[in-house]
């Protein structure tokens, strides 16, 4: 297989994966609905960096990511439970704090916050760290190193959340009524708080 075959590959197959709904994608549209666009493509690149890291470390510290793994999955599902519950105490708190331009009950909100919650949202999800170190060796060598690869998957998932962040972002005047508003924020924190509870539970 040559370079380009491997790259053309791997790319695939990190598409396919980034694709399939996991915790970036909940937080990405919740962003991208109570936020805007912009918070929306921030989160994107949150979870973008957060993959091209991960990539990296499989290639270079694989065996110290798996002593470290179990730290990652209660730090995971903590900061998810984080997420969820503040994602339904904003829903259950609506009214005067949902209107478009307010910054959410805890005062959070911009691009910061968004890219943050990103970033965390993957680099703490051992299940994307084990898919990393599963398959990045897999395509080392024949001139194809970690960077690149790391690189390529950047590429991919930047590309694809912000398509999410896009598509959601044009409805925000629908998600801005306070009503709809409620409504998106409580399913976030239902799914967010699943995720954690799925990360919790699950034997790695």
């Amino acid at each position: 297989m040559t370079a380009m075959a491997q790259v053309a590959a791997f790319g695939a197959i990190v598409l396919y994966g980034v694709m399939t709904p996991d915790p970036g994608l909940a937080v990405v549209v919740r962003r991208s609905a109570v936020s805007g666009r912009g918070p929306g493509m921030a989160a994107a690149a949150g979870i973008a960096v957060a993959s091209f890291a991960l990539v990296v470390a499989a290639a270079d510290v694989g065996a110290l990511l798996a002593t470290s793994f179990t730290v990652v999955q209660v730090a995971g599902a903590a900061y998810l439970f984080y997420l969820g519950i503040r994602s339904l105490w904003a829903a259950w708190r609506g009214s005067e704090a949902l209107r478009p331009g307010v910054p959410e009950p805890d005062g959070r909100r911009g691009s910061w916050a968004a890219f943050t919650e990103g970033l965390l949202a993957t680099a703490l999800n051992p299940m994307a760290a084990l898919f990393y170190v599963a398959l990045v060796p897999q395509f080392l060598g024949g001139g194809v190193d970690a960077p690149a690869l790391g690189l390529v998957a950047l590429a991919g998932t930047v590309a694809w959340f912000l398509l999410v962040a896009n598509l959601v972002g044009l409805l925000h005047r629908v998600f801005a009524v306070p009503i709809v508003r409620r409504v998106v924020d409580g399913l976030a924190g239902v799914v967010l708080i699943s995720f954690g509870l799925l990360l919790a539970f699950t034997r790695l």
